[in-house]
């Protein structure tokens, strides 16, 4: 840092900071897109790891997603009461609830995957297709660096 430079231009001329405010942007246009779905941005995920890996048991979901186990069941009751997934004893484990999507959540989660690739589309619009395919390498590489 230069004494020309002030401490908060600098902090703003950080990477790091550039790609945080960059995702926090990308994460309010998609939690807007989902929310016409009635769903947040983890409920959502939950949802679709549900149709991933279900039936799952309950505890499993919430270790793959790194959701305290209270937090899950708060998720589950709301998508459950929506009608998007159903809970039921585990066959293999009658302690543990077994977590199913249904074909509505199957739906839903269609139609979100439709409004996020809107909103990522609204939200890349400032790039050529040709930024795009680059800016998306480039963030895969420090992604996957370790």
């Amino acid at each position: 840092m230069t004494s020309a430079t002030s401490a908060l231009q600098h902090i703003q001329s950080l990477p790091s900071w550039l790609v945080g405010r960059v995702a926090a942007r990308g994460r309010e246009l998609v939690a807007a897109a989902v929310a016409a779905e009635g769903l947040k941005l983890m409920r959502h995920a939950v949802l679709a790891a549900t149709a991933e890996y279900g039936p799952v048991a309950q505890a499993d979901l919430g270790r793959r997603l790194a959701v305290d186990p209270k937090d899950m069941v708060g998720m589950l009751n709301h998508l459950q009461e929506a009608g998007l997934v159903l809970r039921a004893p585990d066959p293999g484990d009658r302690r543990k609830n077994a977590v199913t999507i249904t074909p509505e959540g199957t739906a839903v989660l269609a139609r979100c995957a439709a409004l996020a690739e809107a909103a990522n589309a609204e939200f890349l619009a400032p790039l050529s297709p040709a930024e795009r395919e680059h800016l998306m390498a480039l963030l895969t590489r420090l992604h996957q660096a370790p």
